[in-house]
């Protein structure tokens, strides 16, 4: 038997995963690993963490602002959203779906797949020159590419060419 109080975290919890992101709208925050947790805490009442890509990120308010209308929406009166930044957040908590929605929109998803990081932080590789990084046209899956700008339309996405198709596309950077 479902309690009222999991139904109503069910629905909270879908209503805030189809939240889509205002700077990549093929995500949501679900599948860009923003959304950490839906809590309800009583009868409409419901607290949302989410983990923004960067501190500084310019969506976060966008984001906190569509949540709590949704929420709103759906007949949560007492939305508060939490915003966490440890353990900050990683490119990693991008879902596979996150992922293949990246490339079908032409934009080549980060290749790191290590998982979260721990809170304890763990070890830093270190590199003793500039990272070299094998970067795919989404387009034809050409290996045959160049950076032509480190920043993209955000921050988090960088510029690139491909030199076989001649298509410029944008590259999400691991974080």
């Amino acid at each position: 038997m479902v309690t009222r109080t999991e139904s109503d975290r069910t629905v909270a919890a879908e209503v805030a995963a189809s939240v889509t992101d205002p700077e990549l709208p093929m995500l949501t925050l679900a599948d860009l690993g923003v959304l950490r947790e839906v809590v309800v805490t009583g009868v409409g009442a419901v607290v949302v963490t989410i983990t923004p890509t960067y501190s500084g990120c310019p969506a976060l308010a966008e984001m906190r602002a569509e949540l709590h209308h949704r929420l709103t929406r759906a007949g949560y009166d007492d939305v508060r959203i939490r915003t966490e930044l440890s353990p900050p957040w990683s490119s990693s908590w991008i879902t596979e779906r996150g992922r293949r929605k990246l490339a079908e929109h032409g934009i080549h998803p980060p290749d790191d797949r290590a998982g979260p990081p721990t809170a304890s932080g763990g070890p830093v590789p270190l590199t003793l020159g500039p990272p070299r990084r094998t970067v795919h046209c989404p387009r034809c899956d050409s290996a045959a590419t160049e950076r032509t700008s480190e920043f993209s339309a955000t921050a988090c996405k960088a510029l690139y060419r491909c030199l076989d198709c001649r298509e410029p596309f944008e590259y999400f950077k691991e974080i």
